[in-house]
């Protein structure tokens, strides 16, 4: 019998695409999304995992960026806002609304009156009215801790916080009911040309195989009309092919993950560090705490994940400790950590990484169709972009009709055995799958895992239907258990084996050998830096 792996390949490769895309973070995800939708026949393919990226390791927020008004991007902003609420509509659990408070202090720019204003024209480009001042006293109960020399009070809006790796997967899943064909760890190697415009890509399975060893072989040949590339921070190297420039400009982000009760609070706070006045984000996630970011250069190996430096690691626990001395944070309080590189377009003239614009950039080179850049929060935008640069070869037009992104779950009524808040849990992560998820797993793997939302019936989904390959394919991005449980989670896993025997048929020999590469893994790129 032929497995769904060898199913894929071959229809994979034994057709003649539409639209190829390449790249299975958020951005390729919503071209794929947007394509299938217009009735193209479309395949992605992902060199790693899907959301392997950029998208399994942002900041989680959805957001319109309040900074961008101040740099004068207010279309950014307006696009950025809008999709938000979209999203929140669409996607309800999954997306988000939270509080997010911004303190004041005596004789510090802004203060509440000029905060104020620009959060009533960040309010009004959402199309809502959602803020409110805090005096000091009423703040304090709100954030437990937080340093009171100088405070006069905050101002809380709203935004909003995501999975975003579930996110990637949601949107791949709607894509899929529509057609979409898509396979990860598949590279593509090079560019097919036929009279000097790009017309397929030569593929290479490296499930099994090495990307360096995939790149000796010859590799399968595959037609498209269109092939878009998707790959976000690392879009310069197919394009690289065809044109001598260099545009992207990889800049890293880190965060540290805290146990709740370190840090107890139910809202998000937005701040400035002491050292260098950079903006700091500090908010729940997951059941978690989370700080973060930096806003590196990222100089390292792209092929390897991103990590955080001593430095970066430093810097945020005095960021944290400046605004709640008494936690007084040390290292061994850090549960885990994670680093992502955006996609940031540069203005090639050296400035400092915060303030590159966020906006994308789409190029047409030979029929290549380059999409980089931009927010995780505009990526149905984003996708529509890229295919109107390939509407010509596609003899089409695109036109943004509103169509939602997601269809609205066939959840039906809460079965008697689960609660409203486990079935709400169900229906974020799962959406137009939530009925087939709750008929196909066993009842009695709807239980929490440890002090997390994740329940062991997930563990078990994704492994037979959503594409694992490897450990850190289901721990990190189908589950984010990697990130919340001390050391990776397995400890807190007995039933892992089982299931990984049951659905992926992984022998004992191949489970331990994916344990120890899962461990490496999370030692190098999740934990510490190695000389913490």
């Amino acid at each position: 019998m032929i497995d769904a792996r060898t199913q894929q390949w071959q229809t994979l490769t034994t057709t003649a695409w539409d639209v190829l895309v390449i790249g299975g973070g958020i951005t390729g995800a919503g071209v794929a999304r947007e394509a299938v939708r217009r009735g193209l026949r479309t395949a992605l393919i992902e060199q790693g995992d899907y959301s392997w990226g950029t998208s399994s390791r942002s900041s989680k927020l959805v957001h319109g960026g309040l900074r961008y008004i101040a740099q004068g991007e207010v279309r950014l902003t307006w696009h950025s806002l809008t999709e938000r609420e979209r999203l929140l509509r669409e996607a309800p659990g999954l997306v988000e609304r939270m509080g997010f408070h911004f303190a004041h202090f005596k004789r510090v720019f802004p203060g509440r009156w000029a905060f104020q204003l620009l959060i009533m024209v960040y309010d009004l480009l959402a199309g809502v009215r959602d803020h409110r001042y805090f005096k000091k006293l009423n703040f304090l109960a709100r954030m437990p801790g937080f340093r009171s020399d100088k405070l006069t009070g905050a101002t809380r809006y709203t935004d909003a916080v995501v999975d975003d790796s579930r996110l990637v997967q949601r949107v791949l899943d709607e894509a899929v009911a529509d057609g979409l064909v898509m396979l990860n760890y598949v590279k593509a190697s090079d560019l097919v040309m036929t009279n000097d415009r790009v017309t397929g890509l030569c593929l290479h399975d490296v499930a099994e195989t090495s990307l360096a060893s995939a790149s000796h072989s010859s590799g399968t040949v595959v037609a498209a009309k269109a092939v878009i590339n998707a790959t976000g921070a690392w879009a310069d190297r197919l394009r690289s092919n065809l044109i001598d420039e260099v545009r992207i400009r990889p800049l890293r982000g880190s965060h540290l993950v805290f146990a709740h009760e370190r840090l107890p609070i139910t809202e998000a706070l937005i701040c400035h560090h002491p050292d260098d006045q950079r903006v700091m984000f500090v908010y729940p996630w997951e059941g978690r705490t989370v700080v973060g970011t930096t806003d590196l250069d990222h100089r390292d190996d792209m092929d390897l994940e991103a990590v955080l430096s001593t430095d970066e690691m430093h810097y945020m626990l005095r960021g944290i400790n400046a605004q709640f001395p008494s936690a007084a944070f040390t290292v061994e309080d850090i549960i885990s950590t994670w680093s992502g590189v955006r996609p940031v377009v540069s203005a090639g003239d050296g400035s400092d990484p915060s303030k590159e614009s966020r906006s994308h950039s789409v190029w047409n080179d030979q029929g290549l169709i380059t999409v980089t850049g931009g927010k995780l929060t505009t990526f149905r935008l984003i996708a529509l972009d890229a295919l109107r640069s390939a509407a010509a070869q596609l003899g089409i037009t695109v036109r943004d009709d509103g169509a939602a992104v997601f269809r609205a779950p066939q959840s039906g009524t809460p079965p008697a055995h689960l609660s409203a808040a486990m079935f709400a849990h169900v229906v974020a992560r799962f959406g137009i799958h939530t009925q087939r998820f709750l008929r196909e797993m066993p009842a009695g793997e709807l239980e929490p895992i440890a002090d997390t939302k994740t329940v062991v019936a997930e563990l078990r989904w994704a492994c037979r239907h959503e594409q694992v390959v490897h450990l850190d394919d289901l721990l990190l991005r189908r589950v984010r258990l990697g990130l919340l449980l001390p050391r990776g989670g397995l400890s807190a896993l007995p039933m892992l084996d089982g299931i990984l025997r049951d659905e992926l048929g992984w022998s004992a020999e191949k489970i331990a050998a994916e344990r120890v590469r899962y461990e490496g893994i999370w030692r190098r790129y999740y934990s510490l830096p190695p000389q913490s």
